[in-house]
């Protein structure tokens, strides 16, 4: 069995909501054409990374949710084609540690015009260049879900280096 990946990695600009949601609707639509059952983009693609104090801004994360709901909605149309896309999620509580993290370093499947999963980072750097504990509340869920057949684990950067959140 085999599955065609197509993957997004494009120059995804730091706070350009509207010109990061255009290029993953561009890539998704050639993807599609190209004949991909799965399209993935990088980590926090949405939002370019890392975005590092708009995280902490609400208004920040409800024009995320936006771009995120654009994306589904104008994907709708690929039948067959599924999304990973990397993005900021808000925490429902509206609060994370201290005061701080607003929301998760988030990958949404998306699929048929729906967010079918979302998966949330578990292991957040902190050293070097990487602050991540300070805008970001750690997942604790892992997330599986089905393309053709086949069963396809998402993780996020970090998450790979360790055996718990596979």
């Amino acid at each position: 069995m085999s599955l065609v990946i197509s993957i997004a990695q494009l120059n995804f600009v730091v706070g350009d909501l509207p010109g990061n949601a255009r290029k993953i609707i561009q890539a998704a639509q050639q993807a599609h054409a190209a004949g991909a059952r799965l399209l993935l983009t990088p980590e926090l693609a949405l939002c370019g990374y890392a975005a590092e104090d708009l995280y902490l801004r609400p208004a920040f994360l409800s024009a995320c949710e936006q771009a995120l709901a654009e994306i589904t909605a104008a994907t709708a149309a690929l039948p067959g084609l599924a999304l990973v896309v990397g993005h900021p999620q808000r925490v429902l509580d509206g609060k994370g540690e201290g005061g701080r993290g607003l929301c998760h370093n988030a990958a949404s499947v998306l699929r048929a015009g729906r967010v079918e999963q979302t998966y949330a980072k578990q292991y957040l750097p902190n050293y070097e260049v990487f602050d991540e504990r300070r805008y970001f509340v750690p997942g604790t869920d892992s997330c599986v879900f089905e393309v053709d057949g086949l069963c396809l684990g998402l993780l996020i950067c970090e998450d790979a280096w360790f055996s718990s959140p596979a």
